[in-house]
């Protein structure tokens, strides 16, 4: 991490026609809710990070997966002139307008979570997250290890970057043992529809010994379609990110791994490098990992506390 994040690409931390009573409010703009369980710890690590630094901070996302939304809340934002704006960025075709004007208002913005491919194209100096692609080569690695040789990647996102580029990691990751991939799409708003579809896709292919789920919620839909369909012992089973489900699934074998990147301190670092880019005009620039990490048996215990207190 070299050099600095600066407001806007200027060197004046203060945007211009800034009302000085703004100077304390941090805006988190993602495409997650803050009532779900991931992007609930993002919040409360932006929300502690604002707490301790004495700036105010607000966590706005569309109701749903919704890049037309996501983009006028991004719009709304900059013209009530924050301090600092961090955006997730999950297309970045469909922001990329939003996301330059943000910069172009000479607010410090930064991206979280999605966008470690393209912030920089998009005038952004700074990502706070994990590099997606490498995530899911890594994840593609472990189950080969473990004999995987035809895996299912579930995506319930399909057209989220980040979650494109770890279905593309895992890909490649396999291939290089000669192994195999197949994209599966689910809707997660229908936890039961997506197990029929895992449970369908697992019946037309006897072949498959492996699934990666993108998420804790798609994780549990997985995990219902292996014991119903009897597989739960021949088929390896990942997921990205973090639950108590999770959790108790990988302490009791039926879960291999989970990959964590820290959503708490993606919304904390988030916060900090906006405020200190607000205070001293810059900030470290650059990709700043947050994961991925690996959680299995071993250590499944040692997280567990965590999750439960919102922390991981």
């Amino acid at each position: 991490m070299t050099g600095c994040l600066e407001p806007g690409g200027r060197r004046d931390a203060t945007p211009q026609g800034s009302d000085p009573t703004e100077l304390t409010r941090i805006v988190l703009v993602t495409h997650g809710q803050s009532a779900d369980p991931f992007w609930s710890v993002v919040a409360r690590g932006a929300r502690e990070a604002g707490s301790k630094l004495g700036v105010r901070v607000e966590y706005q996302a569309p109701g749903t997966f919704n890049m037309v939304e996501m983009s006028q809340l991004v719009d709304a934002v900059v013209a009530s002139r924050p301090a600092g704006l961090a955006i997730s960025i999950p297309d970045g075709d469909a922001l990329a307008a939003s996301v330059r004007s943000a910069v172009s208002a000479g607010i410090p913005v930064l991206s979280i979570n999605s966008g470690d491919g393209v912030y920089g194209t998009l005038g952004l100096r700074t990502h706070v997250g994990q590099p997606e692609r490498e995530a899911g080569i890594a994840a593609g690695l472990r189950l080969a290890e473990a004999g995987v040789t035809r895996a299912l990647c579930v995506n319930h996102e399909v057209g989220n970057v980040a979650l494109d580029a770890r279905c593309d990691g895992l890909e490649e990751g396999l291939r290089q043992t000669g192994g195999t991939t197949t994209v599966l799409a689910v809707d997660l708003a229908d936890p039961e529809d997506a197990q029929q579809r895992i449970a369908g896709a697992i019946a037309r292919d006897p072949a498959v010994d492996g699934i990666l789920a993108l998420g804790p919620t798609g994780a549990i839909p997985a995990l219902g379609a292996l014991v119903a369909s009897g597989r739960a012992d021949s088929i390896q089973l990942g997921t990205f990110d973090l639950s108590t489900s999770v959790l108790e699934a990988i302490q009791d074998g039926r879960m291999a791994f989970a990959i964590d990147q820290r959503p708490y301190l993606q919304g904390y670092l988030a916060v900090v490098l906006l405020e200190m880019s607000m205070r001293l005009g810059g900030a470290p620039e650059g990709v700043i990992r947050t994961g991925p990490s690996f959680v299995t048996a071993e250590n499944a215990a040692d997280v567990s506390h965590l999750v439960q207190q919102g922390l991981r």
